[in-house]
């Protein structure tokens, strides 16, 4: 039997009643999960998570007070251990960017979460970043969500750039990827600006929405 300590600690944050108690149920199922605490307000989970630090911290966005990316910004700079998802009913690219932005490692729609919550706190418990299928061809310009796939040709990346950027995109450090790929750090570096400079791509959530929309995410 698991030791209740082995347990993944979750937070959740939604100040609707209904959707809070529908988290509380799709947490409770399963075992290896537990909840850490809840939260009807972005001054109070803030607070709390402070307090509690739990593993994941699932936030909506749209809060009182002080809404869900200011609360993802200030979680991601104080407790970096702690992962933070949000959760919403806001489905367009500029929500998706200010979350990724301010560090969200998990991007949910309210209308799919008794799908996809639970393997979207997975996938970022493991290192990854997790946005829902539903809006993944939101991720770059000239991309439409109904086909999930880039409209413009993208340009051609070798192997080793592209395992490279892979990794990079989960989370993985240089140094961890070289280990990975059994190479030297110098050549990890040398491929990551090489594939970096052909996407045109600067910063790491350029990067995270790039991989989220080639489908990335979900290989490693």
């Amino acid at each position: 039997m698991s030791d209740v300590t082995d347990r993944t600690r979750i937070f959740l944050c939604d100040d609707h009643p209904i959707v809070l108690a529908g988290l509380r149920n799709l947490i409770l199922d399963e075992p290896d999960f537990e909840i850490a605490g809840v939260a009807t307000s972005g001054s109070a989970a803030l607070k709390t998570i402070r307090d509690c630090k739990p593993d994941v911290a699932v936030i909506d966005i749209s809060m009182p007070e002080i809404n869900g990316i200011v609360v993802t910004r200030r979680l991601t700079e104080e407790l970096p251990a702690t992962k933070v998802m949000v959760l919403t009913f806001h489905e367009d690219r500029a929500y998706l960017k200010q979350a990724l932005d301010a560090g969200a490692r998990g991007y949910v729609l309210k209308r799919s979460a008794a799908e996809n919550l639970v393997p979207a706190v997975r996938a970022v418990l493991t290192g990854g970043i997790y946005v829902d299928p539903a809006i993944v061809g939101l991720m770059l310009p000239g991309t439409h969500a109904r086909s999930g796939r880039p409209a413009a040709a993208m340009p051609d990346l070798t192997e080793r750039e592209t395992e490279v950027l892979k990794l990079a995109s989960l989370g993985f450090t240089n140094k961890e990827i070289a280990r990975r790929l059994d190479v030297g750090m110098k050549t990890v570096e040398t491929f990551k600006s090489r594939g970096l400079a052909k996407l045109g791509l600067k910063t790491p959530a350029e990067l995270v929405r790039y991989a989220s929309a080639r489908g990335w995410l979900g290989e490693v």
